[in-house]
């Protein structure tokens, strides 16, 4: 099918396919037991396929949202043969991604506007946070913006240390302070530093905490209040930081961040270490918020712009 076809080069798609392998194996595995020795789409296999989506981590919610969408499929068409769903799975998983504005890039891009683009990003200690944030600053880099990183992380000596070697191996800015700072202050001499360096994009680091839920929303909004004061709505983009092979806990993480805060994108890591990479559409789907970027291996490369139709291609290829 041609639309799912030649968006990515031949090396991303190479990478992507890769890192998908697991969950595509494990996916392509249970669908095909699902399938077998059956000729048409029917309640029956309706209900395997349930069963299917679920336990790929898409989560129920969303798996009830697909079935619905193939059962008036095969309603409207009045008779579906085995070897069309895997083509319909595609289209609608791909349609649901949609929804939410998910997945239409292709490349590392910034909303073009007067001043620097702040990214805030926000997560649990051990999700590859900082990571994606110095992986971002490569790709920014690369693409030919001026990058600003803050380490505030500032409860964790280690978060600093990371994002220093980070910014030294990507060779950007980076603005920090000393261990137990105030991460509000961190913030805005970050942005300060930007603002004077004309740069073109912030990525900040928070930090990864979530014990309290109530002490969680009052520091992020009193980091939001002080980076207002340097550049009008910042941040543009509160990232929320995600690690896909735990499954069903990175539902319970992303429950509790956008209860807390104002999560406007999602990054998913560490896909190529698990079969569960069925989490990027349903937690995508569940709680309305696009898919920005997914991580697919340890290169620098590796983290990807997430495009729906190359993700769904190689999930289902």
């Amino acid at each position: 099918m041609s639309f799912f076809k030649k968006i990515f080069n031949k090396e991303k798609k190479e990478s992507l396919d890769k890192g998908l392998e697991k969950t595509k194996s494990s996916f392509m595995d249970k669908l095909g037991k699902a399938v077998a020795g059956k000729s048409k789409v029917d309640d029956d296999l309706l209900d395997d396929l349930e069963d299917v989506l679920v336990s790929s981590d898409i989560g129920v919610a969303t798996t009830i949202k697909i079935i619905k969408r193939i059962e008036e499929r095969v309603a409207r068409d009045k008779y579906l043969g085995t070897e069309e769903l895997n083509k319909i799975m595609r289209e609608e998983i791909a349609g649901l991604m949609s929804e939410v504005n998910s997945g239409d890039a292709t490349e590392f891009v910034i909303p073009k506007q007067d001043g620097p683009y702040v990214i805030m990003v926000v997560g649990v200690n051990g999700v590859g946070k900082t990571t994606t944030i110095g992986k971002l600053a490569h790709q920014f880099k690369k693409a030919g913006l001026k990058v600003v990183v803050g380490a505030g992380d500032t409860f964790r000596a280690a978060a600093v240390e990371q994002l220093q070697i980070w910014a030294d191996r990507v060779v950007v800015e980076i603005v920090k302070q000393k261990m137990g700072s105030d991460p509000a202050s961190v913030a805005f001499d970050t942005l300060q530093s930007a603002v004077a360096n004309k740069a073109d994009v912030v990525l900040l680091d928070t930090a990864g905490r979530l014990h309290n839920k109530v002490n969680l929303m009052n520091e992020l909004t009193k980091i939001k209040r002080v980076m207002e004061k340097v550049i009008p709505n910042a941040p543009h983009d509160v990232m929320l930081v995600l690690d896909g092979s735990t499954g069903q806990n990175a539902f319970e993480q992303a429950k509790q961040f956008t209860a807390a805060t104002e999560v406007t994108s999602l990054a998913i890591t560490k896909l190529d270490g698990t079969a569960k990479g069925g989490v990027v559409i349903g937690i995508s789907d569940q709680f309305q918020i696009p898919v920005r970027y997914i991580g697919v291996g340890e290169k620098m490369e590796d983290l990807q712009v997430f495009n729906k139709i190359e993700f769904v291609d190689s999930f289902f290829n």
